[in-house]
């Protein structure tokens, strides 16, 4: 696709980690239609600040081939201050230190080459503090 690369910079929570505030305070990164808490349609975007705390995590020992060079690797669920919940690769970052209650920043990061095109592509990995 000759215009994958501008579709994706222009997808707001996946380079400016834009999520949606619902009226009912729900937040939801990546974006929905509804809020699950009480069906309203009426949100607004805010931008996230960046960090959060290990939820849950688990190490990932086998990956898809597009992630087999990196194994293993931690993935985890963090929650944004702001109240979003993001699932995230953790890099940079001894697998020892990936715990519950950590707190992590994210990073802008190169996430995979697509197949045969090599089209790159980008978005948020996170790092303990």
């Amino acid at each position: 696709m000759a215009n994958s690369q501008r579709y994706t910079r222009e997808i707001p929570h996946r380079f400016r980690l834009e999520a949606q505030k619902f009226a009912d305070g729900f937040v939801s990164l990546p974006n929905r239609y509804v809020s699950p808490l009480t069906g309203t349609k009426e949100f607004e975007p805010i931008t996230l600040s960046g960090v959060g705390t290990i939820l849950s995590y688990t190490i990932i020992h086998t990956p898809a081939d597009t992630h087999k060079q990196m194994k293993p690797f931690p993935v985890a669920i963090i929650e944004t201050p702001e109240g979003a919940r993001i699932t995230a690769m953790v890099t940079d970052t001894p697998h020892e230190n990936v715990k519950i209650g950590a707190k992590v920043r994210f990073l802008f990061r190169k996430m995979m080459e697509e197949g045969h095109s090599g089209i790159i592509n980008y978005g948020y990995k996170a790092i303990v503090e």
